[in-house]
């Protein structure tokens, strides 16, 4: 199947597509390179790209999506090693879930002591809010 279709059966971008085959995740064939040089979607690049879409879905990023492919791709994905990459992305979500509640935190106290002085009714003066020096 040419770009048009497979974009509508995966509901992806002919970009994203095109980022995916360039940075090695897919590797599409050519339909007859001597006359038109269309690219051939088979049925397993669309079942590839189904699994890019589902695991890129789940937050894992273009890098680690492509390491986890390159174990299915020799037959090594086996659940442990899957298991512990879900682990670490796990990991590295509640790391970023306790960061932005750090900065959530430092934007309400900042919030607090840099407008208890500002009016709200006011529409004629820029609030200065967290712009002002402490």
């Amino acid at each position: 199947m040419r770009i048009g279709e497979i974009v509508k059966r995966t509901g992806l971008s002919r970009d994203a597509i095109r980022f995916y085959e360039k940075k090695g995740l897919i590797t599409v064939g050519r339909i007859n390179p001597v006359f038109n040089n269309y690219k051939d979607y088979t049925e397993d690049i669309f079942q590839r790209l189904m699994m890019i879409k589902k695991i890129k879905h789940l937050g894992f990023t273009i890098n680690e999506i492509g390491e986890m492919l390159q174990l299915m791709d020799v037959n090594q994905a086996n659940c442990a090693m899957i298991s512990a990459k879900v682990g670490e992305k796990i990991a590295d979500i509640d790391q970023k879930i306790e960061e932005l509640k750090e900065i959530k935190k430092t934007i309400l106290l900042e919030a607090k002591q840099r407008f208890s002085s500002c009016d709200p009714t006011s529409t004629t003066e820029n609030c200065q809010g967290l712009f002002k020096k402490p």
